[in-house]
């Protein structure tokens, strides 16, 4: 080890406040905190790694022990100051609570707090790592962290902050340091690299700053790895890239391209070309999902956005631009998803080449797998719907001058009740009228009436007030298309439930009670009640709302059915039957008959309802 080398991230060390990058509001705070002499007794220094934690600790305590302290700018001659800088103070205290986490080394500290200060003015414990303390150890330095001697300071660094007990944070004055920004540690960067004779390009001090992740330590102990690359030659972006071993821009670009084009053979001849250059299978897949975030943040914002969201150069940002224009924001989405779901594949295989293959070849079918009727259905399926089937194109009607077909000469006539909105179509009446010798022209209008409504069922636009008679037309319906025939559960469904309230673009459905209304909501019996609701409607841009009856609802009382018209008998026959049964007949028939009467109730209660119940939700009979 050559004694005179120092890292950089120790040689260009901030040694005073306004040399800290970042972070304006905790030096303003700490500035002010001196300028005025209002120094708190405790500090705990919160944030991600290589921000600037230790380091504003540190230059905290040189301002305060400084012989003209406390002052904002420390002499850097003192004997306080110099011991700081050498990292070899007496009067303040390092500690790694990492290696020092039991509640011995609390103790230990507690005994030599009440010594007084050597040189300086106060007694600085820094301890770093701090939520790494046992709950003993916070425990016994507790009492001291609220009440410490005069000239004692406790400054706490950690990056876990919600590890630290809360009676701890409580007694000290928090400042969280941010992310340093990425335009930030380029500049610092910049005049480092001019500092130390470093030939090196923007770009390539932009992915090292991306590639620290907001810590200016990391983008300093990097920089300090590729200036041995330096030399007569500039250091490029694809340098970092290698370093690193990242995907070039352009890779990436190409790769993206033939996904999006579905182009499945160039796709795999790029992976190969990627591949053999050294670069690991789950690697490349995360640089192409990060490559895929940053389409999508193109897709979705401004070019001045992007430039900040993406950290990208203007060139590739204008790149991505016209890439995005071919495809559309919900494949992207989906092409990150896919990415996703390979990495946490490949992460559990012993052959991730295989699977790097597959996931490309995969991925190259973006025009077959993001159908919007595919999306659709999924979307259904996930509500509990219907899946839809693939929707034909329609044409508009058109209608040619047609025969009138043969009418008779009288047509008997209807008198029937006016429809209500509900139902899928209206019948014309027709009048009771001689038919004229002109045919064609009586006939045509209603004949065209009646095949527009008959194809065309219009969906309905009237708002329906609870509880009226065309919401139980419309469940009774329903039931029909459900059951068909089947007395049973006819009955049964008519007593369980009711549609309470339609209007238009939703059905209420109240049932009797929590555990049927859970039952009916399960995702087959949904989906049959809404394919059910759509073939009486025409029509499945609607909402259906499952639930329990509650007290504003109307009571749930069965729909009637029309019940066919019953053939009168004319009394005189009803009278020559009655007269051909002799008394006893009479008498045996009508005992007869209240027998059955009887039996026929009995099973009837047992069949009709509870018969039903049993069947609709897989239950069975208890003697």
């Amino acid at each position: 080890m050559n004694e005179g080398y120092l890292p950089l991230y120790r040689k260009y060390r901030p040694q005073k406040l306004d040399d800290i990058v970042g972070q304006a509001h905790i030096k303003k705070a700490l500035s002010n905190a001196i300028k005025l002499n209002k120094i708190a007794h405790a500090y705990l220094f919160t944030g991600p790694r290589g921000t600037g934690k230790t380091s504003t600790a540190r230059i905290l305590a040189k301002s305060l022990n400084c012989v003209n302290g406390p002052t904002v700018t420390p002499c850097e001659k003192c004997e306080s100051c110099i011991s700081i800088t050498n990292t070899v103070p007496i009067d303040v205290i390092e500690m790694d609570a990492a290696s020092n986490r039991s509640v011995d080394d609390a103790r230990e500290i507690l005994e030599k707090v009440n010594y007084a200060p050597v040189h300086g003015k106060y007694k600085i414990y820094i301890i770093d790592e701090v939520h790494m303390l046992t709950d003993q150890a916070f425990n016994a330095l507790l009492k001291t962290l609220e009440e410490p001697p005069k000239n004692v300071i406790f400054i706490l660094a950690t990056t876990e902050a919600h590890k630290v007990l809360p009676t701890i944070i409580s007694r000290c004055q928090r400042f969280d340091f941010k992310r340093i920004t990425t335009e930030d540690i380029i500049e610092h960067l910049r005049k480092i690299s001019d500092k130390e004779g470093l030939k090196i390009t923007d770009g390539a001090l932009a992915v090292i700053a991306k590639s620290s992740a907001g810590g200016m330590r990391d983008s300093l102990s990097l920089l300090d790895q590729v200036s041995s690359m330096g030399g007569q030659e500039e250091i490029t972006e694809e340098d970092i890239n290698n370093l690193l071993g990242r995907l070039s821009f352009d890779s990436l670009s190409k790769l993206s391209d033939f996904i999006i084009k579905s182009d499945g053979a160039s796709a795999i001849s790029e992976l190969e070309k990627i591949y053999n250059d050294g670069n690991e299978p789950i690697q490349i897949l995360t640089n192409l999902l990060l490559h895929f975030k940053n389409m999508l943040i193109v897709k979705t914002c401004d070019k001045k956005s992007a430039l900040e969201l993406t950290n990208l150069s203007k060139e590739q940002v204008e790149s991505l631009i016209k890439t995005v224009e071919q495809v559309e924001k919900h494949q992207i989405v989906f092409l990150i998803n896919k990415v996703s779901d390979y990495i946490k594949e490949m992460k559990q295989t012993t052959n991730q080449q295989l699977w790097l293959e597959v996931a490309l070849i995969d991925l190259a079918n973006l025009a077959d797998n993001t159908k919007l009727e595919d999306l659709e259905n999924r979307l259904l399926r996930l509500e509990g719907g219907q899946v839809q089937p693939a929707r034909p194109t329609v044409q508009a009607p058109v209608h040619h001058a047609q025969p009138v077909p043969h009418v008779h000469e009288h047509v008997q006539e209807k008198h029937e009740q006016p429809k209500t909105v509900q139902e899928n179509h209206v019948e014309p009446v027709v009048e009771h009228k001689e038919v004229s010798a002109e045919p064609a022209k009586v006939a045509e209008a209603p004949t065209q009436s009646v095949h527009n409504e008959t194809q065309q069922p219009q969906p309905p636009q009237q708002q329906i007030s609870q509880g009226g008679d065309n919401l139980s037309k419309l469940w009774l319906d329903a039931i029909n298309v459900l059951v068909g025939n089947d007395a049973p559960k006819r009955a049964a469904l008519k007593g369980m439930a009711g549609v309470v309230e339609y209007n238009g673009n939703e059905i209420v459905l109240a049932v009797k009670n929590q555990i049927f209304a859970n039952r009916f909501n399960e995702p087959v019996r949904r989906s049959k009640l809404m394919s059910a609701f759509s073939q009486i409607l025409g029509k499945d841009d609607f909402n259906l709302v499952i639930r329990a009856r509650t007290a504003a609802d109307a009571k749930i009382v069965p729909p009637k059915e029309e019940q066919p018209k019953k053939k009168i008998t004319p009394p005189h026959e009803v009278m020559q039957k009655i007269e051909e049964v002799s008394d006893e007949e009479k008498e045996t028939v009508s005992e007869h008959n209240e027998a059955k009467k009887n039996t026929e109730n009995e099973e009837h209660m047992k069949s009709d309802f509870a018969t039903s119940v049993r069947n609709l939700f897989d239950g069975k009979f208890i003697e």
